[in-house]
């Protein structure tokens, strides 16, 4: 089990038959149906029908060999294999005790072949420096480095400057307790063997990638805590309070999305709501100057047209008198001609805060056109009347209902 088991960890060693358990040689069959791992068998233990558990006679099969080129087409990949475990026994550079050890090429034949294929391969070489980079990388991820300082502070374990420091060891550049601590735990008591049934093993692979989701996401906080500087927790707080109140309770609120951005990005986002009210403020005022702008070329392009100036204020008023607050009605005790309305021209005249002397003359105007004309329109109503479009529509509109005046 030992033996199998290291097979496939090391390419140089030679793996065992299921049905004897002597070590493979080249060619060997194994069992496309059985495996992991996989289930290997020599031709003897194959030419005699050897069974084993769930492995059958009749299952598919596949011949296993090295016989066949693979760098050099005068080299097979058994000698490929068998040249690379001769240099990692006899050293690099002695390349007799090498070539006695293959038996199959000569001294110069196996150093021209290392040489060109393993050393001076352009595509090995960028291989490994790509390799070299990602481990780089890797260990560049893991540390969390301290603040540049001659001597890094040692805190002792609880106090309040390890406290402060969220239990962080600047000489160890790692924590006391890492972040789900007891994550190695679940995995204490697993243990892959071979009897292990599809779905334990199922389970077993399961558990395997829970915990590596956890060392992730281990890794993402100390990712965020190294970016934004949260380890020390006294220093950060005096950063924060060079933000106004206001900008400090949004900083506290928008703290959670500082595991999205960057450092430098989280403070361009926290400042610019900062000053979203001063942006609001200055559209609305330039809002509101360029309202103003396209009513006065209006204006200007109407005020020579009567009827079309009467025909922009209609719109005007129509778009934004449902803005304006109702004015109270109009008080008519001791205004003059007060007394000759009935009660329902008392009513319009508070109503559309018209004053009595001022309705009589408008209402004659109207009933004389109207007898003149046989009926009156509107356009025309508001031809005679030179007031307020809608207190004409409302004055037509009630001679109307009266009976005073008809419609033409």
């Amino acid at each position: 089990m030992e033996r199998l088991a290291s097979f496939g960890n090391d390419p140089f060693d030679k793996p065992p038959c299921r049905g004897c358990s002597s070590y493979l040689t080249e060619p060997y069959v194994k069992c496309a149906e059985c495996g992991p791992p996989p289930f290997l068998l020599c031709l003897q233990c194959f030419t005699r029908g050897f069974e084993y558990k769930k492995h059958q006679s009749d299952h598919t099969y596949e011949i296993m060999t090295s016989d066949f080129p693979v760098l050099d087409p005068n080299w097979t990949a058994q000698e490929e294999m068998a040249l690379l475990e001769a240099v990692m026994d006899c050293g690099f550079g002695n390349w007799q005790d090498v070539a006695n050890q293959m038996c199959t090429k000569s001294k110069d034949e196996c150093e021209k072949h290392y040489m060109k294929h393993f050393i001076n391969n352009p595509l090995f070489a960028s291989t490994l420096l790509n390799l070299k980079q990602a481990e780089e990388a890797q260990h560049s991820e893991t540390a969390i480095p301290f603040h540049p300082a001659d001597d890094p502070p040692r805190p002792t374990f609880d106090s309040l400057l390890s406290r402060d420091m969220a239990g962080y060891m600047p000489a160890r550049a790692d924590f006391v307790e890492e972040f789900d601590n007891y994550a190695e735990w679940d995995l204490r008591d697993i243990d892959f063997v071979e009897d292990d049934s599809d779905i334990l093993h199922a389970l077993k692979i399961a558990v395997v990638d829970i915990y590596h989701s956890r060392l992730k996401e281990r890794q993402r906080r100390k990712k965020i805590i190294r970016d934004h500087g949260l380890i020390n927790l006294r220093k950060f707080q005096i950063l924060e309070r060079r933000y106004p109140k206001e900008v400090q309770d949004l900083y506290e609120t928008m703290r959670r999305f500082a595991r999205i951005l960057g450092p430098v990005e989280h403070d361009k986002f926290i400042e610019s709501h900062a000053r979203a009210r001063t942006y609001d403020h200055l559209k609305k005022t330039r809002d509101e100057e360029r309202l103003k702008r396209t009513m006065l070329t209006e204006v200007l392009q109407y005020i020579q047209d009567s009827s079309a100036c009467q025909q922009w204020l209609s719109r005007q008023a129509d778009m934004y008198g449902h803005c304006r607050r109702s004015a109270p009605p109009l008080n008519l005790t001791g205004l003059p001609g007060t007394e000759k309305l009935n009660e329902k021209e008392k009513e319009l005249c508070q109503m559309v805060r018209l004053v009595p002397g001022a309705y009589l003359e408008y209402k004659a105007a109207l009933v004389n056109e109207c007898n003149k004309q046989g009926g009156l329109r509107l356009a025309q109503a508001r031809a005679l009347i030179k007031i307020d479009v809608n207190k004409t529509r409302k004055i037509y509109d009630f001679l109307i209902r009266e009976g005073y005046i008809t419609k033409a």
